[in-house]
């Protein structure tokens, strides 16, 4: 038999990305603050966990804990329902460029 070209193991995926991640996790910022519970009125806190399109960030983003992340959830949503935060971006519309697209062609 001939030589097999091209034929190398695989790398993984994990080896691909690269470590960029330091490994250490930002601490819980409620845990830090030894905060039992998550206050829906407190809308400046909560304007941090909430993207610019009206969603909620993730644990992975933000660096909170399981527990304290779903407290969040919870008070975005109740906060929500009594129009303390936007569901929604203020200008009430998307600014994709898929948008911008679509309204060039109708020119």
């Amino acid at each position: 038999m001939g030589k097999q070209r091209g034929r190398q193991k695989p790398t993984r995926r994990r080896d691909k990305r690269g470590a960029t991640s330091g490994g250490r996790r930002k601490p819980c910022q409620y845990c830090r603050d030894k905060v039992e519970q998550v206050d829906y009125k407190d809308i400046s806190s909560l304007r941090k966990f909430v993207s610019e399109k009206g969603k909620i960030r993730s644990r992975r983003i933000m660096g909170t804990c399981r527990r304290h992340q779903g407290q969040i959830a919870k008070a975005v949503k109740v906060a929500r329902e009594l129009a303390l935060l936007p569901y929604v971006n203020e200008g009430g519309r998307d600014d994709s460029p898929r948008r911008d697209r679509d309204r060039d062609r109708d020119r």
